[in-house]
């Protein structure tokens, strides 16, 4: 009888280091120095948006050629993504992810930075698939779909990361040691705010006219799951923001940077509650009208938590844009920016002995200050310097991605799907909360949401207006299912 054949695989051999073999390895360091990487032990990626944050996700990914970049997808290879065409010459292109992934059956991990309506469902085709998967900010563009990402992540055992990179930032570690010390107390109220959108918002969308379509667009494959319709004049490829249907506004436009500082060093899990206020102009604050089909340009969203052990109170966090802020700290001199630079964004933590006051996003370093009742100080430094971009990032996860699902390089990363997850649907429940406030009695035509919305977060489910519940998920078009 024949010896049974033994089957090995690059992706085993990258996790194992061994071939099945008897092959003799040649150092590494005879073959090019320490930062050289044996082909065998590169990871095969693949970017699904190759223009704009998908140009760096896949461009830091690569890190600096210790990877193999092997295809690129994108639906519109005229703009920004011709660059990263140009990095890789010997990806190969496409336009429709699924195609990509059905063919090129040798890719191990994907980055996905595409219009967020195209998120959950890219990055469950990767996943049902066996890839790793990095997906941009917000990670889904509703509840259902981070929730499902989050456990088919766990199912696959594949290795994940959301795209908020400020997460990595270790300047993050003072705001975390200064609340583990008790500094300030008991944490009863944090404040949000951003001067976002800076995108058409609150307009209804533009006539559709194909005359106008950009001829290397692939307008059909970029509407994805949404419902198919004719070109859309000044959409792609960034002011799909300002529309439900494609977007999640200023919330998921920075949402998921500020947020995960009181959620992450507060220890926070799904909201209680929330409930909210928006205007349809800037100089106009609370109107009680404006476009339905879009995301309004201001709001203010109250989001209620239960206590944690670090918060050791109930947290009532307030979300704010459109240039509304809130008032400056008394502890804090009234010369000072709060947040980031010129208070344009920023995050006030308040407990009974004082202030935290930070920011992070992509254009602005994180700048811890600790102000405390006893006029006691202390601040993180003027500058912030990284060997890496975006702290490493992007670089942590395919090193995660090597090591494997179970490794301490995949638990030690710090927007894995099981963090990121809840703390998106935090993200998106204030975006819930926006889209119920214009719900209408189909029979009084009384706004009938104007109140706080009770959430059960483990059912996903607003328990005192059945209506708000559409907002939980989506209608998908065939062939983009989540």
């Amino acid at each position: 009888m024949k010896p049974k054949k033994q089957k090995s695989s690059r992706r085993s051999f990258i996790k194992t280091g061994v071939a099945a073999s008897s092959i003799f390895i040649v150092p590494r360091n005879v073959l090019g120095g320490n930062g050289y990487t044996a082909p065998s032990d590169q990871l095969h990626i693949a970017a699904i948006g190759a223009g704009g944050k998908g140009r760096s996700d896949i461009n830091n990914s690569y890190v600096r050629g210790r990877e193999r970049v092997v295809a690129l997808c994108d639906v519109d290879f005229s703009g920004d993504a011709k660059h990263s065409v140009k990095k890789f010459p010997k990806a190969k292109l496409y336009d429709d992810y699924r195609k990509m992934l059905d063919k090129q059956k040798s890719i191990d991990a994907v980055t996905i930075s595409t219009p967020d309506h195209v998120h959950a469902p890219a990055g469950m085709y990767a996943m049902e698939r066996g890839k790793h998967v990095y997906i941009q900010k917000p990670m889904a563009h509703n509840i259902r779909e981070a929730r499902l990402l989050t456990e088919m992540a766990r199912k696959q055992k594949v290795v994940t990361q959301m795209g908020n990179q400020g997460g990595s930032n270790p300047l993050l570690n003072m705001v975390q040691n200064w609340i583990d010390q008790g500094k300030l107390g008991s944490i009863s109220e944090v404040k949000i705010w951003t001067n976002r959108p800076v995108w058409p918002s609150g307009i209804s969308l533009p006539k559709p006219d194909d005359s106008k379509k950009p001829k290397a667009l692939n307008w059909d494959l970029w509407l994805g799951p949404a419902k198919s319709k004719p070109y859309t004049p000044n959409m792609h490829p960034f002011n799909w923001r300002g529309w439900w249907e494609y977007g999640t506004g200023a919330l998921g436009d920075v949402g998921c940077h500020l947020i995960d500082i009181p959620f992450r060093t507060l220890g926070l899990k799904y909201p209680r509650a929330a409930e909210c206020s928006v205007g349809s102009v800037f100089s106009q604050m609370w109107s009680p009208d404006y476009n339905p089909e879009s995301c309004p340009p201001s709001s203010f969203i109250t989001i209620n938590f239960d206590a944690t052990s670090k918060s050791k109170s109930p947290i009532k966090m307030t979300w704010s844009d459109g240039g509304i802020r809130p008032s400056h700290p008394n502890i804090i001199p009234a010369n000072s920016d709060i947040g980031g630079k010129n208070s344009a964004n920023g995050v006030l933590i308040i407990g009974e002995k004082g202030v935290i006051s930070t920011n992070i996003n992509d254009s602005e370093p994180l700048m811890p200050k600790l102000y405390l009742n006893d006029g006691t100080t202390d601040f993180g430094p003027e500058v912030e310097k990284f060997d890496e971009p975006e702290y490493g990032h992007q670089r942590k996860w395919v090193d995660a991605c090597k090591a494997g699902f179970n490794s301490k390089e995949h638990k030690s990363l710090t927007s894995s799907f099981d963090y990121a997850g809840p703390m998106t649907e935090t993200v998106l429940m204030g975006n819930l909360a926006i889209r119920s406030y214009m719900l209408r009695d189909q029979n009084t035509k009384e706004f009938f949401a104007r109140k706080k919305l009770l959430w059960d977060g483990d059912n996903m489910k607003i328990t005192n207006l059945e209506a708000a519940n559409q907002f939980v998920t989506r209608k998908y078009r065939e062939g983009f299912e989540v």
